[in-house]
């Protein structure tokens, strides 16, 4: 029995897709409770604000960076968004540009589809984090993982980690091709054994995106993972989030499986441009 098979059974793979949906329907009905302005601010304060356009330039980027500058501060009521998430290339003028007090992510690894070569995954990551990215976030290899190249899998995700050094590593499982409760299961086990930080649900790139069903499945497993090993693991919803009664059933899934303990930007983040100025107009 190899090492990775091992891992798979302390955890709970009887999982069965009419019962995902029972669960997570019966989550979603308690929305109502957490649609409230305190939460929304709360949400707003968990966005990872995401630039990752073939237009990107150093100048839209560093108007994107001045917006979330210009916020800081602006409200003593709400706090500013987590993070900014940009192309590697982009991280030094986030840097340059950046005087709020948030973080800096960068997808890499070859994002959006992670087919290219370990040495390059590395570099990209290495010289992201050098030039001054707090959190990297990488895809999961989903062309491995149906191939059944599990070792594979687990050595690069272990390799990037390390590449990480002191920066927050997200692996982001593409759920929306992973489909089954059991996929994205098994692969979120991978993850979290090889060093992941967070688990994030989508690239964006590949349709569907987030859905209530894959968070759930992921919420249970870093739930399992926690009774295990009390080490908490993060989970971004992302793919696809614009809409603020969206946020909120994401926000009360997390709630209802993980509990308040995980309700802070330092264990939840959803990814999302287009939902900030929803949020705001929610708010008010």
């Amino acid at each position: 029995m190899s090492k990775q098979e091992e891992i798979l059974r302390k955890f709970n793979l009887n999982l069965k897709e009419e019962e995902v949906r029972r669960k997570t329907a019966e989550f979603i009905g308690k929305y109502g409770e957490n649609n409230t302005p305190d939460v929304l601010k709360f949400i707003y304060s968990c966005i990872d604000l995401t630039s990752l356009g073939t237009e990107d330039s150093k100048e839209s980027i560093w108007k994107f960076v001045e917006k979330v500058n210009d916020f800081d501060g602006s409200r003593s009521d709400m706090d500013n968004v987590a993070a900014i998430c940009v192309y590697p290339d982009f991280v030094e003028t986030v840097k340059e540009a950046l005087t709020a007090g948030v973080k800096i992510a960068s997808v890499a690894g070859g994002f959006p589809s992670s087919q290219t070569f370990i040495e390059v995954k590395i570099a990209e990551v290495s010289l992201a984090v050098a030039l001054g990215a707090d959190e990297i976030d990488i895809v999961f290899n989903c062309g491995a993982f149906f191939a059944d190249e599990i070792e594979e899998i687990c050595e690069e995700i272990g390799e990037i980690k390390h590449a990480c050094r002191g920066a927050k590593l997200k692996v982001i499982l593409e759920t929306g091709l992973l489909k089954t409760p059991q996929n994205i299961k098994k692969a979120a086990i991978y993850s979290i054994y090889s060093g992941a930080d967070f688990l994030k649900t989508s690239t964006g790139k590949v349709y569907p995106g987030a859905t209530p069903e894959a968070v759930y499945v992921m919420c249970e497993t870093i739930k399992e993972y926690y009774q295990l090993h009390k080490r908490k693991i993060g989970i971004k919803v992302s793919g696809g989030v614009r809409t603020t009664q969206e946020a909120v059933q994401y926000y009360t899934i997390v709630k209802e499986v993980l509990g308040n303990d995980w309700l802070s930007p330092e264990y939840f983040r959803i990814g999302a441009s287009s939902l900030v100025e929803n949020l705001l107009k929610s708010i008010g």
